[in-house]
């Protein structure tokens, strides 16, 4: 592989799963001792967001923020605002020169302090082929697990004989960044359920709307917004009517579902729906368009309804936070 210095950076994804996140997905398999498998938190068959951004040293320490960016920015969207940073050193057995070990080093170093991140340091805790910041985030109950990571290697552009062609004519090697940002999907997801007991935000809700009929006569029209609904890419169900309606929205509430719509012949006659939060009760009558907007809205931007046109951001509540 020959580039020049100007045009060496490419970023390579492994493509096997694709997620709503457009983020790309590798499987691998691990093996583990008996015993040790804890639920989701580890298992044999797991799934990564393994990626590899290959620069020049010079360009080491703003790809890493970049990574540390983005990390922030999913992690944040997902309710993870406060988490514990380590910084890993060189092992005693490992590969590549004194130099270009502690220039990693100091770039690793020098994107947690540009972003004004606190951390703690493990020494010779790095990888033998580079050293690394881990992040970790915390379950329900306290116990901490390792999920992103960004790691600097040595070994995988030299094992390839990668080369690049500097602004000087001479031949160098690239640096690798191993890049993770949910590390484990099935840890995290393990991690993130447990977390919201499942009370899921908003945009991640496996339903967001639930429709709740009076009588069968406004079936049709539920199933009509229903329709609408899914067109939009909204997430939503329509109860059976078979109970009383205060038993509908009972179970609703205790199926986690974020918003709930009451549908009587008065809706059907004035197109609109009476609209409740599980969270903070009924908020009144509105268009079957206005809200349908709304609550496109507040996916797109993954953030909760409240009340119409009043919504709270859980990601800039988060970038405010420490890490």
């Amino acid at each position: 592989m020959g580039r020049t210095w100007n045009r060496l950076q490419v970023n390579l994804h492994y493509n096997t799963i694709c997620f709503s996140l457009k983020l790309i997905f590798e499987s691998g398999i691990r093996y583990e001792r008996s015993g040790t498998l804890h639920g989701l938190m580890r298992v044999r068959g797991f799934t990564q967001d393994d990626a590899h951004v290959f620069c020049l040293p010079d360009q080491l320490q703003d790809e890493i923020v970049a990574v540390l960016d983005l990390t922030e920015k999913i992690l944040s969207r997902f309710g993870f605002d406060k988490y514990d940073i380590m910084l890993s050193t060189r092992p005693d057995k490992s590969v590549g020169s004194d130099e270009i070990w502690d220039n990693a080093t100091n770039a690793l170093e020098g994107a947690l302090k540009a972003k004004g991140w606190e951390y703690g340091v493990d020494e010779g805790g790095g990888a033998f082929y580079g050293p690394k910041i881990d992040l970790k985030i915390r379950d329900a109950i306290g116990r901490s697990w390792q999920c992103s990571t960004v790691q600097c290697d040595f070994n995988l552009p030299d094992r390839f004989e990668l080369e690049y062609v500097s602004a000087e004519g001479a031949r160098e090697r690239p640096i690798m960044l191993h890049r993770a940002i949910f590390g484990s999907i099935e840890r995290f997801f393990g991690i993130l359920i447990e977390n919201c007991a499942g009370d899921f935000p908003f945009w991640l809700a496996p339903t967001q709307l639930k429709l709740l009929p009076v009588t069968e006569a406004v079936k049709d029209f539920c199933y009509d917004v229903q329709s609408k609904a899914k067109r939009m890419g909204i997430r939503v169900e329509v109860d059976r009517g078979s109970e009383r309606l205060a038993k509908q929205i009972r179970n609703a509430e205790q199926q986690r579902v974020p918003v709930m719509a009451v549908v009587g012949m008065k809706e059907v006659e004035e197109n609109s729906l009476a609209v409740r939060s599980r969270k903070l009760g009924d908020l009144g009558s509105f268009s079957v368009d206005d809200l349908l907007e709304e609550l496109k809205r507040c996916d797109d931007l993954a953030i909760e309804m409240t009340s119409m046109g009043v919504q709270e951001d859980n990601e800039s509540k988060g970038s405010d936070s420490e890490a």
